[in-house]
């Protein structure tokens, strides 16, 4: 088990983000480094999205496998499941988003709560995450002391961080939407996509919808800075698809590149969410960064096993289509290392991957290369930073505190060893 000690040292600059650099001491007291290099999303002094993380100490050498969560202060033995943690606050999340997508036009309240319905709600695992963080930043749901008395003040926080948790549904969902439009996707979660179902005109508007919705909730907030936040959020969402819709030969080949589109398209929207529970609360600079921190590397470990599954994993298993980004010309993690080993392979996807026969070839050079294995070990080193960031937290022995913290850690272990 990794056991992980060290302090995210941040390099603070008003425009560019400093490379990221990650060292990993083995038993065997060998090195492994990797450096990615990220624009900057936003230009503040104290937002970070490439840090310094060094000094970790690791009782067993690295494994492909990836980090396996510890539980400071807490035996092993003690197992914690992440969505059963909030099971119930869940619930009253998916109500209120319920609620909020109705509309007086039937048609457009039927498409906008597609996938809010009960069974293809999806794994709500950003929902999770904000909850658990929102805990494990010392915010937790009110219970009634002796006398029967209800703390109203911490109870009115933790709705204003279950808002966060909607907001960042609805965008998520919207963009889901959009993205089944411009990929043509027949299916999502298991059913038909509202595309494939009722048009793609109808699945725009209903992506504008819950939008639209989720900007109304946000600004009932009234916090400048989180609405700066996930405005950037949405704004990266769009940035990452314009990014992998139109590449360059030399783009396509560059894993900053795909590494840059991912956090635009997955991890910017999880880790500024993770960022705005920690501005709602009155967290210092040095927490809000180190949420901020959680979910950057859990969402670039989170897509890195997806473009993985896209490989490994089926239709049924996945809930859509297996081989969906290769067929689409988009190239992942997996195929960008299997073009490391094999340069011939490069000339193949310039050549087109819209030709089955250049995709059944890459295939075969990706199944001869290491492009899986150095993609999961990717996603293993990106968790692994994850979990650093919870245990830099500022101490608390609170017992829900430090359930929600082990929680969080346990997330990245289940993101890193998931099949679907």
């Amino acid at each position: 088990m990794f056991i992980y000690r060290g302090i995210c040292r941040i390099s603070k600059t008003a425009a560019n983000y400093n490379r990221c650099r990650w060292l990993y001491s083995s038993a065997s007291h060998q090195q492994l480094s990797h450096y990615s290099r990220f624009t900057s999303p936003i230009s503040t002094s104290h937002e970070v999205l490439g840090c310094r993380v060094n000094n970790f100490l690791i009782s067993r050498p690295f494994s492909s496998g990836g980090p396996q969560p510890s539980y400071e202060g807490s035996s092993i033995n003690d197992p914690v499941d992440p969505f059963s943690l909030v099971a119930d606050e869940l619930s009253i999340v998916a109500n209120r988003l319920r609620a909020m997508v109705v509309t007086q036009v039937p048609k457009l309240a039927s498409a906008a709560e597609y996938f809010f319905k009960m069974g293809v709600e999806g794994k709500r695992f950003r929902p999770t995450v904000i909850l658990l963080m929102a805990t494990a930043l010392n915010v937790k749901i009110s219970k009634p002391t002796s006398e029967g008395v209800v703390d109203m003040f911490s109870t009115e926080l933790r709705t204003r961080l279950q808002s966060i948790a909607e907001i960042t549904e609805m965008i998520h969902v919207a963009s889901l939407l959009h993205d089944d439009v411009l990929d043509d996707a027949d299916t999502r979660r298991g059913i038909g996509s509202l595309n494939f179902v009722m048009g793609n005109k109808i699945s725009v508007l209903a992506g504008d919808f819950l939008l639209s919705r989720a900007c109304i909730t946000l600004a009932s907030l009234k916090n400048t800075e989180v609405v700066s936040l996930l405005a950037t959020a949405v704004e990266h969402l769009v940035t990452g698809e314009t990014m992998q819709m139109s590449t360059s030969s030399e783009q396509r080949s560059s894993m900053d590149y795909y590494l840059q589109k991912t956090y635009y398209k997955t991890a910017s929207l999880i880790s500024n969410s993770c960022k705005s529970i920690a501005l709602l609360t009155g967290q210092t600079a040095e927490v809000a960064t180190l949420a901020y921190e959680y979910g950057k590397n859990l969402g670039l470990a989170f897509q890195l096993i997806d473009d993985v599954l896209d490989f490994t994993g089926t239709s049924t298993s996945l809930g859509k289509g297996s081989l969906s980004d290769i067929r689409h010309g988009i190239v992942t993690a997996p195929m960008l290392y299997a073009m490391e080993e094999f340069p011939e392979l490069r000339t193949v996807v310039d050549k087109g991957l819209d030709n089955p026969e250049n995709v059944d070839l890459a295939l075969e050079y990706l199944g001869k290369s290491h492009g899986i294995q150095r993609t999961r070990e990717l996603a293993a080193k990106h968790a692994s930073l994850a979990s650093a960031a919870i245990e830099s937290l500022p101490e608390n022995d609170d017992e829900d505190v430090q359930r929600s913290r082990r929680a969080l850690i346990e997330l990245t272990h289940r993101v890193i060893n998931r099949t679907k």
